[in-house]
């Protein structure tokens, strides 16, 4: 698809604070488009705030008469919150609960241009075959936006695979811990990913929002390789110079040893690094199906991770990743 004449010029970003959420808000302040952002402390869009047209509000998204009166004004809504880590009810209120709300307030209010990302593997119309609590939420929330799309709804869903970037905690993770270990005991080793630059990710939310022949498709986006999480770790390790460029040794761990080490990272303070709940998502290949169109079809030529990341971990903070995890305990 090529973009045709923009329709939208005010818009509110849901999660604008968070990893991706930056880099969209970049995009969007770029075409020079008046951008909302809220959030519960005003302290958390520190990396936003100084763009230009970009307003931070402190509100809490999940209150459905709060969101009606953010969209008031609006031109189109993206909605970017999620959650890797939880419980069920954690799951539920973020991923179902928040985009139903979104959806009435939506409708309500006019405002019915919405771009929600979605995940690689939610399957709307099989929620009970998703194989972790992640996906099946994630299936229920587009399924309750797809329903809401025979009401009027304008939506686009673009699911991504996993998402890598200069500010991610998915390599730089990987990279502080070999910097810490001698090797790297990894569950779930053969699990395959086809990993996408957050940079492409935003640029197809910012391409999605101009063109309005996007407006009831999906698109999976992922990047142009497909690797093992082992390979990503070792990508991670080679790129940040660890043991001279040849990273940590990886250490597969069967299943039920991945599911205790799991479990012990979860009983651990912060946020885990993995969750059982993670080890299920990887049952099903994070790939592109091919069922529906991909980031191609927005124009985009995706970057992977072996031509980014050796610029990004190969300097700045050592310990970024694992500095992340605790700095919000």
């Amino acid at each position: 698809m090529s973009p045709g004449r923009p329709f939208v010029k005010r818009i509110l970003v849901l999660g604008g604070t968070g990893f991706v959420g930056r880099h969209v808000c970049e995009h969007l302040a770029r075409l020079g488009w008046a951008v909302t952002v809220p959030t519960r402390r005003a302290t958390n869009a520190s990396y936003v705030q100084h763009l230009p047209r970009l307003t931070v509000l402190e509100a809490n998204v999940h209150d459905e008469a709060a969101l009606r009166a953010l969209l008031v004004g609006h031109d189109a809504v993206v909605n970017l919150v999620a959650i890797l880590h939880g419980s069920e009810a954690a799951f539920e209120r973020t991923h179902v609960e928040l985009p139903e709300k979104l959806a009435r307030a939506c409708l309500t209010t006019g405002v019915k241009r919405l771009v929600h990302i979605g995940a690689l593997g939610a399957e709307p119309g099989a929620v009970q075959s998703a194989p972790s609590r992640y996906l099946r939420s994630k299936s229920r929330g587009e399924a309750a936006l797809r329903a809401a799309a025979a009401q009027g709804l304008q939506l686009t869903v673009l699911r991504p695979s996993v998402i890598f970037g200069a500010d991610d905690r998915f390599l730089n993770l990987f990279a502080s811990l070999q910097r810490v270990f001698p090797f790297m005991p990894l569950a779930g080793a053969n699990a395959r990913f086809q990993p996408v630059w957050v940079e492409d990710v935003a640029r197809a939310v910012a391409h999605c929002l101009q063109d309005a022949r996007t407006v009831g498709q999906s698109f999976e986006l992922c990047g142009p390789g497909v690797y093992t999480l082992r390979e990503l770790v070792q990508l991670a390790g080679r790129s940040a110079g660890i043991r001279g460029g040849r990273g940590r040794p990886v250490i597969p761990l069967p299943m039920a040893l991945g599911r205790l080490q799991a479990l012990l990272m979860e009983l651990a303070p912060g946020e885990p690094l993995m969750s059982r709940d993670n080890l299920d998502s990887m049952k099903s290949d994070n790939v592109a199906s091919g069922r529906v169109l991909g980031i191609a079809a927005l124009g985009i030529t995706p970057t992977g991770p072996a031509a980014v990341a050796p610029g990004y971990l190969g300097r700045g903070d050592p310990l970024l990743g694992l500095r992340e995890r605790y700095k919000r305990r």
